[in-house]
């Protein structure tokens, strides 16, 4: 599955997003690892809960803004992961591609294009999560598949009441640029 995941991914032309106004960039890792089940898992985190971070408390992937020593996008997906989970995929693991770039909806939130690359654990390693983090879990990827794991949900943001899309997993509601990136990954599983 993996190796068919990288082949499509390096097969795709990706949409990269351009903005006339000053955009900051980030990018987010999806990182794959192999259960000993077999069952492909995806790493999500739960960010830690910050004053007058938008993000705050969110179930997201590891990820972050771009900062001007790194070299690539790539590389600000590989430094994120480092500091927000121990996860090195420069020695465990290899990034596979990356998915198209994405943008927040609501002008309420900072004007941000997010690109989000697929890498795989080719090894199991023990998470450590910084105080960015609040928690962190593997989730199998056939349960994001599951068409029960998917409906609409009230939730107040922005001050008020919104009807949003989400995946249901556990305890957790993953909502927003987050939901709209595993859609994405899940479409190019399915083609996979």
């Amino acid at each position: 599955m993996v190796r068919r995941l990288a082949q499509v991914l390096r097969a795709r032309v990706r949409r990269e997003e351009e903005s006339e106004m000053p955009t900051k960039r980030a990018a987010v890792a999806l990182i794959l690892r192999l259960s000993a089940a077999g069952a492909l898992e995806l790493l999500m985190i739960k960010r830690a809960t910050f004053e007058g971070d938008p993000w705050s408390g969110h179930v997201a992937l590891p990820g972050g803004r771009q900062e001007p020593g790194d070299a690539s996008l790539e590389r600000t997906a590989v430094r994120e992961t480092w500091e927000e989970t121990a996860i090195d995929l420069e020695v465990s693991g290899r990034v596979l591609g990356a998915l198209d770039d994405v943008h927040p909806r609501t002008p309420r939130l900072p004007p941000l294009v997010i690109t989000p690359f697929v890498a795989v654990l080719e090894r199991d390693v023990p998470l450590v999560l910084s105080r960015e983090v609040a928690d962190a879990f593997w989730v199998r990827v056939s349960a994001l598949q599951d068409p029960v794991a998917s409906k609409d949900v009230e939730l107040e943001v922005g001050g008020g009441p919104r009807r949003v899309s989400s995946f249901a997993y556990e305890d957790h509601v993953i909502w927003g640029l987050t939901e709209r990136i595993l859609r994405q990954f899940l479409e190019i599983v399915g083609n996979a």
